[in-house]
């Protein structure tokens, strides 16, 4: 069970991405001697940093007509083009990249692509024959160019390429790479060796896991491969595709090739590539990458969800819904499509329309943990408490198995239940969470400055603050937990430096401000207390701690004075 694909395959080493992404897209300044041109190419990469993709094709095309002998404005819109998925149009800009730079290897890249779609792989051969592998570019072209091989029957060839393929922390992934291609080749023998090193490498990513029990399942060894399912399901990571393998495996048939076909193990090869871009920040080129992936493979079903969800960091909900639509109702990724939509119409500004699609899509599938956690986390933040603790107690009935991965079950039931005042409820929820992954931070924090909160098992819930704080240092909310629990201990020293540094993480958070107001006021520096909960005050904009920051800003922390003063209220 996981409430989020968990779309990653095989990564790229990060530290590796550093090296490989700038030379790929290293271009020259431009010359603002065309204003027109100019003001258009600066609107296209403004709009191309936002994922707009389509505005950024239409305004980098505008640039292009006035400074077309530019590397840079056409680069960006040969990028501008792929992100939007108009992949001739990029074509056509490839060429024209390539006759003012011959080196460019995005642009062979996507040329190659074009014919390795068309089934032209010596084409592909030749057109990538001495590609630099020292950048992004060069080292996916050259992979590609095994790829090519394959296609065209020479697999010694191929995995000859990927032998001069510098290693650098690549070799995982090109052994993936390989066992894919002896697949293809139809040499079952060492695709199962090869596939079953990368899986000892990543043993928890899905797509390893989908590809490595394929291989075991179309050799007959069901049991190993249902061996390899399940020990992925105890975590409780969960896939939809590996459900779907699951079910033919345990009927004893075999589920199939991994990748059917020399574009399906190409469009991989660009989906690991952009997933690795993507976590690097660079998300227009991952983006782009993921483009060509399905232009190349336009059935596979995963590749539109990573752009989606691309799309919905970069808050363009609308247009990831799109690619979310266009997943067919007979795929296993349909229904966490159609969550996320729903979801987007929250992100959009209609919570209501949100909560109706996907109370629709759970009473339609009322034992699909995803959704049903979806609903749940929808109906918290919309401050039904007792509707959001109902969901999530279905999905635990749903999946009575108690897995390391499911503690994120019981510790958001756990919070609906707390902050719908069922601390009877909530409590033991906290508890089963930390009994199935004791060393969660979240987890500890909450549980943790809850007891705080309430006066309740102090030492304990310092002890448990203070270790999610050494594995989240930077986290301000679990550091203004730890601050508050040094203030109910009466630490207040400790208490004021510590929420010191929990405001200068979360300098806009009331909850926060108002704590480092009391810890001021009790270390003895009450005019900043006064001030603190005067911030406080003005961040407070739903109005949460309006009442008692208007108490603490009349009489400060002195309780004697505010009893009176309440007193006195009640008898007028």
């Amino acid at each position: 069970m996981t409430k989020v694909l968990r779309p990653a395959r095989l990564l790229l080493p990060s530290a590796l991405m550093l090296a490989l992404s700038a030379p790929a897209l290293a271009s020259t300044a431009v010359s603002p001697e065309a204003p027109s041109g100019y003001g258009a190419y600066l609107a296209g990469q403004e709009a191309l940093r936002d994922l707009s993709t389509s505005d950024a094709a239409r305004y980098l095309h505008d640039a292009t007509t006035v400074e077309w002998t530019n590397p840079a404005v056409a680069q960006q819109a040969f990028v501008a083009y792929l992100a939007n998925g108009d992949i001739d149009r990029a074509a056509t800009m490839a060429n024209h990249l390539l006759d003012m730079q011959p080196k460019n290897g995005l642009a062979k890249l996507v040329l190659a692509a074009s014919e390795l779609k068309d089934r032209r792989y010596r084409a592909v051969e030749k057109l990538l024959d001495g590609i630099s592998t020292d950048d992004i570019a060069g080292i996916t072209g050259s992979i590609l160019r095994a790829w090519a091989f394959i296609g065209d029957g020479k697999p010694d060839e191929a995995f000859a390429a990927l032998d001069k393929v510098g290693k650098g922390g690549l070799e995982d992934f090109l052994i993936f790479h390989r066992a894919l291609m002896e697949d293809i080749s139809g040499d079952s023998a060492d695709a199962l060796t090869l596939a079953a090193k990368a899986y000892q490498s990543s043993p928890t990513a899905p797509r390893m896991v989908e590809a490595y029990a394929r291989i075991l399942g179309n050799a007959g060894k069901f049991d190993e491969a249902l061996d390899v399912v399940n020990k992925f399901d105890a975590q409780a990571l969960g896939d939809p595709i590996i459900d779907r393998v699951k079910i033919a495996l345990a009927a004893h048939q075999r589920p199939g090739l991994f990748s059917p076909n020399v574009q399906s193990g190409a469009a991989e090869l660009f989906h690991g590539i952009a997933v690795a871009l993507a976590r690097d920040g660079n998300n227009d080129l991952a983006v782009s990458l993921l483009q060509i992936g399905l232009y190349l493979d336009p059935h596979d079903d995963v590749i539109p969800l990573l752009i989606g969800q691309l799309l919905d960091n970069a808050d363009q909900h609308a247009s990831a819904n799109a690619f979310y639509a266009n997943i067919p109702a007979a795929s296993p990724m349909h229904l966490l499509a159609a969550t996320r939509i729903a979801q987007n119409y929250d992100a959009m500004g209609n919570r209501p329309e949100a909560i109706r699609q996907l109370t629709s899509l759970a009473a339609a599938n009322p034992t699909d943990l995803n959704t049903l956690t979806a609903l749940g986390d929808m109906l918290r933040a919309d401050k039904q408490y007792d509707e959001a603790a109902k969901y999530y107690t279905q999905a635990i009935d749903a999946d009575p198995a108690t897995r390391p991965g499911d503690w994120v079950l019981y510790y958001e039931r756990g919070i609906a239940y707390e902050r719908g005042k069922h601390w009877d409820k909530a409590e033991p929820d906290f508890l089963k969470a930390l009994d199935l992954n004791p060393d969660q931070p979240q987890v500890l924090n909450y549980l943790g400055y809850t007891w705080v909160d309430r006066g309740e098992n102090l030492d304990k819930a310092l002890a448990m603050i203070q270790k999610s704080v050494k594995a989240t240092q930077t986290d301000g909310f679990i550091i203004d937990s730890l601050g508050w629990a040094y203030f109910k201990l009466g630490r207040f020293p400790e208490a004021v430096k510590t929420l010191e540094t929990a405001v200068q993480l979360k300098p806009n958070d009331p909850q926060i401000n108002d704590h480092l107001g009391d810890a001021y006021w009790r270390a003895g520096r009450k005019l900043e207390a006064h001030f603190q909960w005067n911030v406080a005050a003005s961040l407070d904009t739903d109005g949460t701690l309006k009442a008692e920051l208007a108490k603490k800003q009349t009489f400060g922390l002195d309780t004697d004075t505010i009893a009176a003063a309440a007193s006195a209220t009640t008898t007028q």
